[in-house]
């Protein structure tokens, strides 16, 4: 996801976030170094090198700080981004059953009933068009048992 535009409220202490579809804010407490009054923003912008996927911030004390979209998404908990985190995770997960199992990967590909230009896009994780019911049925074949465990966020 692209940065249009970035913009900061001292006001509200927040960071103003455009993408081509979304206004996200992030607080300054969550950037790192944090904006204070004592030491306000002098200079912010998207920044290019990071392919504007990332904004930079130069304090007044001379200190320079940057910060990714996905810490933006993450903060204001974005379902694209947290489906494509599970995603992430899984398929993390199936490569090492993948590795430690004693079942070819054609066998594997069998019991799928898929392809095996298939199983090797359902292992890519940087594929985020897969589905979470496609990477729950490879980890079934595997013989693992996936739990969702839904619990209180801790500050």
């Amino acid at each position: 996801m692209k940065i249009r535009s970035v913009s900061h409220n001292n006001r509200k202490k927040t960071f103003e976030v455009r993408t081509s579809t979304r206004r996200l804010v992030l607080p300054f407490s969550k950037a790192d170094p944090s904006p204070t009054i004592q030491d306000p923003v002098t200079q912010l912008s998207v920044d290019p090198e990071a392919g504007r996927e990332a904004f930079t911030y130069i304090l007044h004390s001379g200190r320079t700080g940057t910060v990714h979209i996905e810490q933006v998404l993450e903060y204001n908990q974005d379902p694209t981004y947290l489906r494509n985190l599970l995603l992430y995770r899984l398929t993390l997960e199936a490569q090492k059953r993948i590795a430690q199992s004693p079942l070819s990967k054609r066998e594997i590909v069998r019991r799928l009933g898929t392809s095996a230009a298939q199983l090797y896009r359902l292992l890519d994780q940087t594929n985020d068009r897969k589905s979470v019911d496609q990477v729950l049925a490879l980890l079934q074949v595997l013989n693992c048992e996936v739990d969702l465990v839904v619990r209180t966020k801790t500050a």
